[in-house]
């Protein structure tokens, strides 16, 4: 079935996805800085995209281990820099999502490093692989980083609690 479309257009279709969610991405970060954190907001993300590992079940979309271990690194990589500029604030009580201006830059920057490689990548690399792979590399970017979240998050939680008298 998937190999009856031309990889070109599997291309295009994948690079103007990629932008729709970049800038989704960007949209929700915006406005969920403007409400209160919460350990759900933080952990649900990577929950509700792990259900893109189903794509594997199609041979269409298999990883060689190599390009797993890669996909894997870079995402890592990339995660450092998410981590770096997430930093949470407590206002009226409530714990929020500190506004970075850098943020933005840096998921429009993570976004064309990830269009150009993907134009250059699926000259040698199968369409579906490249799909599978990018999959990877997003999923291994959110996990350290909503697990960073998380830690920071918990840390400026218990430290508000315990300042609190009672």
């Amino acid at each position: 079935m998937f190999d009856q479309i031309p990889p070109a257009v599997y291309l295009a279709i994948t690079t103007v996805g990629a932008v729709f969610m970049g800038v989704f991405a960007i949209f929700v970060r915006s406005r969920s800085a403007k409400k209160p954190a919460s350990v759900k907001k933080i952990l649900l993300p990577p929950l509700f995209m792990s259900t893109g590992a189903l794509m594997f079940i199609f041979p269409f979309f298999r990883v060689a281990p190599p390009q797993i271990a890669e996909a894997l690194a870079a995402g890592i990589i990339f995660s450092v820099v998410l981590i770096w500029t997430s930093k949470f604030e407590e206002k009226e009580g409530e714990i929020y999502l500190k506004q970075s201006k850098a943020f933005i830059f840096i998921l429009i920057g993570l976004l064309l490093v990830r269009l150009l490689a993907k134009v250059i990548l699926s000259s040698t690399i199968d369409i579906g692989e490249l799909a599978g792979m990018f999959w990877i590399l997003a999923f291994g970017m959110i996990i350290p980083w909503r697990i960073a979240m998380y830690v920071q998050f918990k840390k400026l939680a218990d430290k508000n609690k315990s300042a609190v008298p009672g």
